[in-house]
């Protein structure tokens, strides 16, 4: 009979073959592998965490603890920062400005993006096109805010868009605004309230009458105006003149007449007013003649209204105080649309194209398509484009600082470029400013993880 089979025998020791974990015995080669990777890895992440720690978390803590003390850093003054930043009036247009950035151009940039991500799936230079998009990308804030300074400038001869706003304008609008212009101290033209001249005598149909204007500023006269000749005599039911800059360069000529140098200024407007009511006007041509034809019998007098006199057309302020912040807006579009454009059009791109073609089938139209379908599959994308904007747009200083004129410089004002006028920008209040990055850090917080959350869902 074998040992092991003897009745109250004690068990074999089994100690030295199968070691206890608990017991303090000695690691097994796979305990030994999984530590020697967690150091490993630890080594590795060690320059990262040591570099996320000196450059974020530490000025993080640092700033939120500048908060509660007072300009030079020595007087402890708790909350006080944080009331007097929402008694501010310049930081409550900052608010507000900032709250229409986050409104408006993330919006917007999504919608675009959108439109172009589908639209540019049914060209044949669907690259190139957004190619030429994206680069704006490229572009530093600091080099696009001062080219749509630039743009924007209200010197048509400077500015883009008011070069084409006055193009366009003039195109439809004939008038010629001559606003320096007005008789002499003895001429026939007596200036009334509203700006207009009117001639002091009447005049019957069949006379001609010349009307003499000085104080026009040689680099206004128009490049079309020609040298200016008497009227002719006027046929019967008209009336015939000439309106020109009584003014010979370089001297010479007899003031009230007529001179060979002299030019005629075109594109005026003349009236004949009979009983306070206009009856008929006429546009003087080039050479400053004008022609009013079908008048009855009568006397009548010859105004020149006061739209003669007014400034000429000269754009869209688009730097002042009230388009300002849409003006930077369209700037900051300009840059990210591409952006915007090849996220979604990536996400477009890999949307199962076999639901598309059995909408097709059924007869639904491209709207349908687009409104039903495209849309809706494509919403975990546009989310993650629009709470990305909504981050960077929380943050936006450069076009902002390059972009607004100094006296808008408030009507623009945002966080961010508070925070830094507050504590570098001249107001040297690092702890007033620092309770302003607090502030953004807080409003930035909760999209930053709201995009976190659907990184991890699109991965899970």
């Amino acid at each position: 009979m074998s040992a092991t089979s003897v009745k109250g025998a004690a068990p074999p020791d089994t100690s030295t073959t199968a070691p206890s974990r608990k017991g303090g015995g000695a690691p097994t080669p796979r305990q030994r592998a999984a530590r020697r990777r967690k150091l490993v890895a630890l080594v590795f992440l060690l320059p990262a965490l040591l570099l996320l720690g000196a450059l974020v978390a530490y000025p993080i803590l640092f700033t939120v603890g500048r908060s509660f003390f007072d300009a030079s850093g020595t007087e402890f003054v708790g909350a006080e920062n944080y009331a007097e930043m929402f008694r501010d009036p310049a930081t409550m247009s900052a608010v507000r400005n900032s709250a229409i950035w986050v409104v408006v151009a993330p919006a917007l940039l999504t919608g675009v993006g959108l439109v172009l991500a589908v639209l540019t799936e049914k060209i044949r230079w669907a690259t190139a096109f957004k190619l030429v998009l994206f680069m704006p990308m490229a572009i530093s804030f600091l080099a696009a805010g001062i080219i749509f300074r630039v743009v924007y400038e209200h010197d048509p001869e400077k500015g883009v868009l008011n070069a084409a706003a006055v193009g366009i304008h003039d195109a439809f609008d004939k008038s010629q605004g001559y606003p320096s212009a007005h008789p002499k101290d003895n001429s026939v033209l007596d200036k009334g309230k509203d700006g207009s001249y009117t001639t002091k005598d009447k005049a019957s149909p069949g006379n001609t009458v010349d009307l003499g204007l000085v104080g026009v500023p040689p680099k206004e006269l128009p490049k079309q105006a020609k040298p200016a000749r008497a009227a002719a005599s006027a046929a019967d039911g008209e009336l015939r003149g000439v309106v020109w800059f009584d003014f010979t360069f370089g001297g010479g000529g007899k003031p009230g007449k007529v001179d060979p140098k002299e030019k005629g200024l075109p594109n005026m407007t003349v009236e004949a007013v009979q009983d306070g009511k206009v009856v008929d006007k006429a546009t003087t041509a080039a050479d400053g003649s004008y022609r009013i034809t079908g008048l009855k019998a009568g006397d009548y007098s010859l105004r020149l209204p006061a739209a003669n006199f007014a400034e000429p057309y000269g754009g869209v302020e688009w730097l002042g105080p009230a388009l300002i912040t849409p003006a930077i807006i369209g700037a900051y579009l300009w840059i990210w649309t591409g952006f915007s454009m090849v996220l979604i059009g990536a996400g477009l791109a890999a949307m199962p194209r076999d639901v598309l073609e059995a909408a097709r089938i059924d007869g639904a139209n491209e709207w349908q398509i687009f409104r039903r379908i495209t849309v809706p599959l494509l919403s975990p994308v546009l989310g993650v484009v629009f709470v990305t904007l909504v981050i960077n747009v929380m943050k936006v200083f450069d076009l902002v600082y390059i972009i607004a004129p100094g006296p808008v410089k408030q009507d623009a004002n945002v966080l961010a470029l508070q925070m830094w006028q507050v504590s570098f920008g001249g107001g040297n209040n690092q702890g007033l400013g620092s309770a302003l990055a607090v502030l953004l850090l807080v409003l930035v917080v909760p999209a930053m993880i709201l995009n976190i959350r659907r990184f991890r869902r699109s991965q899970s």
